[in-house]
C-alpha cells in the first residue's frame, strides 16, 4: 500500500466541504477554532476506547481496533479541517515538523 499524504486528505476534505456546502461551515480562520473544538472531542473518544479497555486490548483486539483507527480516522479528518481554515499547506506544515524534529533531535 502506498503513503497516504497530507495533500490526499486535504484534497479529500476539500470534496467534502464542497459537497456539505450548503450544510456545513465554511472552511475560514473564523472557524478553525470550532474545527478545533470538535478535533478535541474526537481526542476524547480516542482515549475513551484506551481507557476503558486498556492499551493492549484497545490495540489487539479486532472490533476495538477497529473502531479506535476509525476514532484516530475522525481526528485526522478535524485535523486537515483546521489546516484548511487557516490556509495551511503541506509544504508550510512538512517545513515546520521538520525544524521541530531538528530541534528536538538535539534537546537532550
Amino acid at each position: 500500500m502506498n503513503d497516504f499524504s497530507i495533500n490526499e486528505m486535504l484534497d479529500m476534505q476539500k470534496r467534502l466541504q464542497d459537497k456539505y456546502k450548503d450544510k456545513w461551515e465554511k472552511f475560514s480562520p473564523e472557524t478553525g477554532k470550532n474545527k478545533l473544538l470538535w478535533m478535541i472531542g474526537e481526542i476524547g473518544e480516542v482515549i475513551d476506547i484506551v481507557k476503558k479497555n486498556g492499551d493492549r486490548k484497545a490495540s489487539n483486539d479486532v472490533a476495538l481496533r477497529k473502531d479506535l483507527v476509525e476514532e484516530m480516522a475522525d481526528v485526522l479528518m478535524y485535523y486537515n479541517d483546521v489546516m484548511l481554515c487557516y490556509e495551511i499547506s503541506a509544504d508550510e506544515l512538512k517545513q515546520a515538523y521538520t525544524a521541530k524534529f531538528e530541534k528536538n533531535m538535539t534537546r537532550w
